[in-house]
């Protein structure tokens, strides 16, 4: 059973800092590429980030880019989100999502197979 879990989330004040993690357990964690995603309220859910295998292609979301990295750690089965000058724009729910061979695929809209529970993510101003 494939299973991914998110952590890190919670309340920062805007500028602040935040890093996610997500625990994936079930697969072959270094064989998949990697992604997060986000849903803010009353919103579509959306790409934020992508991770190769190798970590050596990496793919933002315009709105994040600069401000988030998204790094993993293939020898403990997790993978991160770094989020720095967080906005209140930055409020939603984290994903992280797995089960594609392409990390460019999750940037092009491919849906991933699996998915987190997610982590709630709250930045005011």
């Amino acid at each position: 059973q494939v299973q991914l879990v998110e952590s890190g989330g919670g309340l920062v004040q805007a500028g602040g800092s935040l890093n996610l993690s997500c625990a994936v357990s079930g697969l072959n964690f270094d064989m998949y590429a990697m992604g997060w995603f986000r849903q803010a309220p009353g919103k579509e859910r959306e790409f934020v980030a992508s991770i190769s295998q190798s970590a050596v292609n990496l793919y933002y979301a315009d709105s994040v880019k600069g401000r988030f990295t998204i790094f993993r750690d293939n020898a403990e089965n997790t993978m991160y989100l770094q989020m720095n000058r967080l906005a209140p724009e930055d409020t939603a729910v984290y994903y992280c999502a797995t089960g594609v061979q392409i990390a460019r695929a999750l940037y092009d809209g491919r849906a991933p197979d699996y998915w987190g529970q997610g982590t709630q993510v709250t930045v005011s101003s």
